[in-house]
C-alpha cells in the first residue's frame, strides 16, 4: 500500500498543528463558530446530535494493521470503545470531546492518516472496489490510480471551496463494485485492444435530494491526461455551479440544466488551455506510486486445496459461509474473505476496540497485514490462502463477523441515521434492527435467507442518501411527517453496470409497520419470481405495481395516507 514520503508527513503534520491553534483559537473564544465552521469541517469534524462526530480518512478503503490498530485505540481512549465504518470507505467516531479532535488527529499522523477533507465543499475521500488488486475478473489494478487522484485532490488550491461536496470512485473491474455510475465523477479503468491503459469517464452522477446517474462524457482517456482532464471539469463546475441554493449546488444539476453536449463543449475548451501542460501525468510518476502496490510474496498453490474442500464438503455451516462471504481470487490457492459487520442487533457498520483489534490479529496472521473495507461498510481479507479459509471461518465466529449474509437480505446499508446525525428526519438502526429480527423470526432459517437469495436492502436517514437507499434493491428514507418519525420505500434500484434508480411505492409508513412491509415485499416476490430470479430480476419484470397492491393491503386507511 501507499507509503508516505516526507513531503505528506509534513503537509499532515502542518495541519494537525494548524487545527490545534484553530480550535484552541475556538475554544478561547477568539473564533467564532461561523469562522470555526469551515475550518472544522475541512479536519472532518461535524457537531452532532450528542457530541462532535470525526470522520476519517480511508483511501480507496485501504488499511494497514497497524493503522487499524491505531483506529482500534482511538475507539477506546477518545470514544466510546467503537467506531462506524461508512458507505465512503471512511471510519466515523460518535463521541470525541472536541478539545481532544487535535490529539486524535496527531495520533492519526503517527500511523499516515488524517481527516482532511472527509466533510465541506471540497473533493471527498477517493473510494475504489475493495476487491481492486486482487480481484478475478479486474482489467486493471484501480489503486495506483486512485492514489494519484487522493495527492491530486487533497489540499487542491483551486477546488478547496467549491459549490459542494464532489465524489470520485474508480473502478478496474469487469463488474462495477465502486458505484461509478453515482458519483460527480466516474472513472472505469480498462485497457484498449492495443494493451494502453485508459479511462472512461461518467460525469454528473449523485444520490441526494435529486437522484440521478452518471453520462459518459469520454469514453477513453489517455491515463496521462486523466489529472488535466479533471481540472477542466472541476473549474467548469467551480465557475458555474450554483452557490445560492445548495440544494441546487452539485455538478449533477449543472449537467442535467446545460446538458451533457453543452457540457462536454464547455470541458473540451477548458482542457485545450491544460492538455499537455505540467499536470500531465509522466510514466515516471505512474511507475513511482504503482510501486507501492506490487503483489505480496504469494505461495504457488494448487487451484483448490484438498482440505478446504474436504471442510466445505464436511461442514455444511462453514459451505453457507463459503458461498456468500468469500470471493474469487486472481491467483491460484487464495481467496478474498469478506467479514460481515451485520449482525443481527448490531448498528451496521460499528466495530468495536476488541472486533477491529482481533481483525488486525487475523490480517496479520492470514492477508499480508491488510485490511478493506468496502461501501457496503464491510471489512475485507483480501489475501487468505483457501487451507486458512476454516481457521479464518472460526476465528470471525469468535468476535460476531462470521454472518453468512453478503448479499442477501440481513446484509443491511444504512447510515448512523437519528440515533446522531443532526441532519437526519428518522432513525436508521432501530428500523434495521426491527428487519433484522423480523427476518430471524418470520422468514424462518438461513436456508430459506438463501433461498430469496441477492437483495441489498438501502436505509438513509434523510435525503442526503448516506444509505445509498436510491439504489438499493429495496430502499428506504427517513421521512418527517408533522415532527413524527416516517419511511418512504421504494423498489427496483441497484448497483454496477445495469445501476438504476429505485421507484416509490407509495405514501410512507410508521415506523412499527416496516418490518411488516419487508416481510410483504419478500413473499410478494418469492409468489411472482421465476426460477432462478433474483428480487431485482422480478421487479423489473412485473413493475412495482404488484408489490404495491400486496404492501397496503390490511393497512389503515390513515396509514396509508401519511
Amino acid at each position: 500500500m501507499y507509503k508516505y514520503d516526507i513531503y505528506d508527513q509534513r503537509i499532515v503534520d502542518e495541519r494537525v498543528a494548524q487545527f490545534r491553534d484553530q480550535t484552541r483559537r475556538f475554544l478561547a473564544g477568539e473564533l467564532s463558530e461561523e469562522e470555526f465552521r469551515p475550518l472544522r469541517l475541512q479536519n472532518g469534524l461535524y457537531i452532532q446530535k450528542h457530541a462532535p462526530m470525526l470522520r476519517v480518512a480511508i483511501p480507496y478503503g485501504l488499511l494497514s494493521t497497524r493503522q487499524l490498530r491505531k483506529l482500534a485505540g482511538i475507539a477506546r481512549d477518545y470514544d466510546h470503545g467503537y467506531g462506524h465504518f461508512t458507505t465512503r470507505q471512511n471510519i466515523q467516531f460518535n463521541w470525541p470531546a472536541l478539545e481532544r479532535v487535535p490529539d486524535i488527529l496527531a495520533e492519526l499522523a503517527t500511523v499516515e492518516m488524517h481527516a482532511i477533507q472527509t466533510s465541506g465543499n471540497c473533493i471527498r475521500n477517493v473510494t475504489s472496489d475493495q476487491f481492486a488488486g486482487v480481484a478475478h475478473d479486474e482489467l486493471v489494478d484501480p489503486r495506483p490510480y486512485a492514489e494519484i487522484i487522493r495527492q491530486w485532490s487533497t489540499f487542491h488550491p483551486e477546488f478547496a471551496y467549491l459549490p459542494r461536496k464532489f465524489k470520485i470512485a474508480v473502478s478496474g473491474s469487469v463488474e462495477d463494485r465502486a458505484g461509478t455510475l453515482f458519483h460527480d465523477i466516474g472513472v472505469q479503468v480498462a485497457r484498449n485492444d492495443s494493451g494502453e491503459v485508459g479511462f472512461k469517464v461518467l460525469v454528473g452522477g449523485g444520490l441526494g435530494r435529486t437522484p440521478i446517474l452518471g453520462h459518459v462524457i469520454r469514453e477513453w482517456l489517455p491515463r496521462e491526461h486523466v489529472l488535466t482532464y479533471f481540472d477542466a471539469i472541476l473549474r467548469v463546475y467551480n465557475r458555474h455551479g450554483r452557490r445560492d441554493n445548495m440544494y441546487k449546488a452539485r455538478i449533477k444539476i449543472l449537467v442535467k440544466e446545460r446538458g451533457l453536449d453543452a457540457f462536454k463543449r464547455e470541458v473540451d475548451a477548458e482542457w485545450a488551455f491544460l492538455k499537455d501542460g505540467p499536470g500531465t501525468l509522466t510514466q515516471a510518476e505512474i511507475d513511482r506510486v504503482a510501486a507501492h502496490f506490487v503483489d505480496p510474496d504469494y505461495a504457488d498453490l494448487p487451484d483448490v486445496e484438498v482440505d478446504f474442500e474436504r471442510a466445505r464438503r464436511d461442514n455444511k455451516a462453514f459451505a453457507r459461509w463459503v458461498s456468500r462471504n468469500v470471493f474469487g481470487h486472481k491467483r491460484a490457492g487464495y481467496a478474498a474473505v469478506t467479514l460481515s459487520l451485520k449482525k443481527t442487533g448490531v448498528p451496521p457498520g460499528d466495530a468495536t476496540t476488541g472486533q477491529l483489534e482481533a481483525v488486525a490479529d487475523l490480517a496479520d496472521r492470514y492477508s499480508f497485514g491488510e485490511v478493506r473495507v468496502s461501501h457496503e461498510q464491510n471489512l475485507i481479507l483480501a489475501d487468505v490462502r483457501q487451507s486458512d479459509l476454516f481457521a479464518v471461518w472460526e476465528a470471525a465466529k469468535a468476535i460476531g463477523f462470521a454472518t453468512p449474509n453478503i448479499g442477501l437480505l440481513t446484509d443491511i446499508i444504512a447510515c448512523p441515521g437519528g440515533d446522531f446525525c443532526s441532519l437526519a428526519n428518522a432513525k436508521s438502526i432501530p428500523i434495521a434492527n426491527a428487519i433484522q429480527a423480523r427476518v430471524r423470526e418470520k422468514l424462518g432459517d438461513l436456508d430459506y435467507l438463501f433461498d430469496i437469495g441477492d437483495i441489498e436492502l438501502n436505509i438513509s436517514g434523510c435525503m442526503n442518501a448516506c444509505g445509498h437507499h436510491h439504489v438499493g434493491h429495496i430502499g428506504i428514507l427517513g421521512v418527517d411527517k408533522h415532527g413524527s418519525e416516517f419511511y418512504q420505500v421504494s423498489i427496483g434500484g441497484s448497483q454496477g453496470e445495469a445501476a438504476s434508480l429505485g421507484k416509490v411505492i407509495g405514501p410512507s409508513f410508521a415506523q412499527d409497520d416496516m418490518a411488516d412491509v419487508i416481510e410483504k415485499l419478500i413473499g410478494t416476490y418469492v409468489d411472482l419470481r421465476h426460477e432462478d430470479e433474483r428480487f431485482i430480476d422480478t421487479v423489473r419484470r412485473t413493475g412495482i405495481e404488484p408489490f404495491k397492491a400486496r404492501v397496503y393491503t390490511g393497512l389503515t386507511r390513515e396509514t396509508a395516507d401519511v
